[in-house]
């Protein structure tokens, strides 16, 4: 996780560069007043969104909270509508496209798992089953296999104990 961190400034260095490139073509191509109308308008539809998905997942966490549920799905639903809203209010047409791609429920559905797996690969198997309740597996059916055979312990000297220590193997 921390070695990405150092990559963080580069990758807002390239956002930039990249909103900045996709402006000036969008402003070229419709004109700059109009771009700049654009990227006003997709900012102003970002902080109205970012109350009510914020209002939305609070919700969603109450809920299931009160209910007994794991409340991981409504968290993590939360979390991308948050998203989502946060990236239609930073000023851009590229972060106000992605936002606006976070809202639309297919979209968002294909998120929310991206984040919940991300978020089960980061946690013990106990604390994802406590935040998004028990996994679902698939199971194919396939030929039974034979149930494993208990190895035979091997005996030394005819079974007497044998007094020593064990002494853990060096690794280079």
């Amino acid at each position: 996780m921390r070695r990405g961190l150092r990559f963080i400034p580069l990758a807002l260095l390239v956002a930039v560069v990249l909103e900045l490139a996709v402006f000036v073509v969008v402003g070229r191509a419709v004109g700059f007043g109009a771009a700049v109308l654009l990227v006003f308008a997709a900012s102003l539809l970002g902080l109205v969104l970012l109350r009510r998905e914020g209002m939305r997942a609070w919700r969603g966490f109450r809920t299931a909270a009160r209910a007994g549920q794991p409340p991981g799905r409504q968290v993590t639903d939360g979390l991308v509508g948050l998203a989502g809203a946060l990236l239609l209010a930073i000023p851009g047409l590229v972060s106000g496209l992605i936002g606006l791609l976070l809202m639309v429920p297919p979209v968002r559905r294909l998120a929310r798992a991206g984040v919940q797996r991300a978020a089960e690969r980061r946690v013990s198997s106990m604390v994802a089953g406590d935040l998004f309740g028990p996994r679902t597996v698939r199971v194919r059916q396939g030929a039974p296999q034979p149930p494993p055979q208990p190895e035979q312990p091997v005996v030394v000297d005819g079974g007497r104990a044998i007094e020593g220590e064990i002494v853990e193997p060096r690794h280079h």
